[in-house]
């Protein structure tokens, strides 16, 4: 399970066994200990929600401050819920560190093998999937709706490890992090069909209700995603918190109806 742990004044979920192996700094932030005001209170990290952009900025020094990083070096993607992945160079540090307007465009998952570059992405529901090879040393951070879970993301910058770093996908660690739960996230037909393409017997990933939507198992498929590319079952950690069922501490555009902040997934190679 993910554990979560207070470091300078702020509390973040991290995934245990990427933090025993050493290799990465880490964490997923709350909602919780920032300066921005209603509805984004407090600790928005994301430029493109209409927060006060010197807010968002105090924001982000705060929790990368918390947790050792150097909060100028930040690199963002432009999210769009698709599944283009970029490779971070030393080059990139700084993209979208300071505004949305220098992050790298229509960008949902981040790739590097160099230390000292810290990886950033924003969710309010979203699947957060941080992917390490302490072997090579690389690590990964993918933004997964329900567009980039069909997509299989996942899957698609666990490709991009290995095909530019060489990664072994046995190798790998991968966490889930808090997001929307089953229990929570209720769709359609226009976004079932999808699913049904991407994932042959959908019936396990989503249970039918009486009103004849779905309820829509996210972490369950972005797990398999990982196991299909080659990844260990007991290398996968899933956090199963519900980002809308626990709203006093995170951020949930659904429960929310659009209207509010994100919270920031971080990972740096030592």
């Amino acid at each position: 399970m993910q554990s979560l742990t207070f470091k300078g004044g702020l509390q973040f979920y991290i995934f245990p066994h990427f933090e025993n192996s050493g290799k990465v700094i880490h964490g997923f932030t709350t909602r919780n200990g920032g300066v921005s005001r209603a509805p984004y209170s407090s600790l928005n990290t994301a430029f493109h929600v209409g927060d006060d952009e010197a807010d968002v900025r105090t924001n982000r020094q705060m929790a990368c401050a918390a947790l050792g990083l150097n909060p100028a070096d930040l690199v963002a993607g432009r999210q769009v819920h698709g599944d283009r992945i970029e490779v971070v160079g030393l080059e990139d540090r700084g993209r979208g560190a300071i505004s949305d307007n220098s992050s790298l465009p229509g960008t949902d998952a981040l790739v590097t093998g160099i230390t000292g570059v810290p990886l950033s992405s924003y969710y309010a529901d979203c699947v957060p999937v941080f992917l390490l090879d302490p072997v090579k040393g690389v690590i990964a951070i993918a933004h997964a709706g329900w567009k980039g879970t069909a997509l299989r993301i996942a899957e698609k910058t666990l490709k991009k490890m290995r095909d530019s770093f060489g990664v072994a996908p046995r190798d790998c660690l991968a966490g889930i992090g808090p997001s929307v739960g089953p229990c929570c996230y209720e769709v359609d037909e226009r976004v079932i069909s999808p699913f049904q393409k991407s994932f042959p017997g959908i019936r396990d990933l989503a249970v039918p209700t009486p009103s004849g939507r779905w309820r829509l198992n996210l972490w369950e498929a972005n797990r398999r995603t990982l196991l299909d590319a080659g990844l260990k079952a007991e290398n996968i950690v899933s956090s199963r918190i519900c980002t809308s069922c626990h709203q006093q501490h995170f951020y949930s555009y659904r429960a929310q109806g659009g209207n509010t902040g994100r919270m920031t997934a971080l990972i740096m190679l030592k």
